[in-house]
């Protein structure tokens, strides 16, 4: 009997590990969707840009309001709206 399970649930290792990863993945994306930190450092990032003149102004003013929108979103979560 154990041949026979064994044999049945040989391809389900891989497709679990291929599950792991991309919940690890989905995870570590919404860490830095939701970072106060990570969004920061983005705001300054745009801020530089936008100081050299490698963005126009009204590019650095839409991803700042979108910035902005995800670092309220993110405060609002977690129960603070400092920012």
């Amino acid at each position: 009997m154990r041949l026979i399970t064994g044999l049945l649930t040989l391809p389900l290792p891989p497709v679990r590990g291929v599950v792991w990863v991309a919940e690890q993945l989905n995870e570590q994306a919404h860490r830095e969707l939701t970072d106060p930190m990570v969004i920061r450092a983005r705001l300054a990032d745009v801020e530089a840009a936008r100081a050299s003149g490698t963005i126009s102004d009204e590019d650095a003013a839409a991803q700042e309001e979108e910035l902005v929108r995800r670092l309220w979103q993110a405060k609002g979560a977690a129960g603070g709206l400092e920012v």
